[in-house]
């Protein structure tokens, strides 16, 4: 591992990200229980990983992050920002009180915002896809995973509510 092969506008963009994201992780308020708080990073950070692994730079090699194909130091940085997405989808689920009937809509709409994000980071040079793969591609990898999540969280929100009284965390 290297740490970078040249230090420009994509690293500048990790870092500018990483403290934007991170700072909002750390001050919004607190409305999902810290060990939901917690999975989601990791789920976050364990699934960028996992695909970047195998549809990116790993076993198929549809795309470079970074500027080279060996594995940098702003690479891991890469999986830790995306770990912030998924904590915040869990976090703005709680916020617009989503359920079963939003569920779809919402997942929609982070859909939008993770292909603009894409385009973001495909303008900075974070990505530079090839063999001709292209950037709409992977919407479908968004979908997935958000659909992933938000199943997967709308059921511990269920059992939540059939346990508890429903209220949302620290009220």
């Amino acid at each position: 591992m290297i740490l970078w092969e040249h230090f420009d506008r994509n690293e500048w963009y990790i870092m500018a990200m990483l403290i934007l994201t991170y700072g909002a992780v750390l001050l919004l308020p607190k409305r999902v229980e810290a060990k939901w708080r917690i999975l989601a990073l990791v789920w976050g950070f364990a699934s960028s990983t996992f695909f970047d692994f195998t549809i990116g730079g790993g076993l198929i090699d549809f795309y470079v992050v970074n500027d080279s194909d060996r594995y940098e130091l702003t690479d891991l940085l890469v999986y830790i920002l995306f770990a912030t997405f998924a904590y915040f989808f869990i976090y703005f689920y709680e916020v617009l009180k989503i359920g079963k009937k939003t569920l779809v809509y919402y997942i929609v709409g982070w859909t939008i915002v993770a292909f603009a994000m894409q385009w973001v980071s495909e303008w900075m040079r974070l990505t530079d896809y090839q063999r001709g793969y292209k950037m709409e591609y992977n919407i479908v990898v968004f979908l997935v995973i958000q659909t992933i999540t938000g199943l997967y969280y709308n059921r511990f929100r269920s059992d939540r509510s059939r346990r508890y009284d429903g209220a949302p965390y620290g009220q």
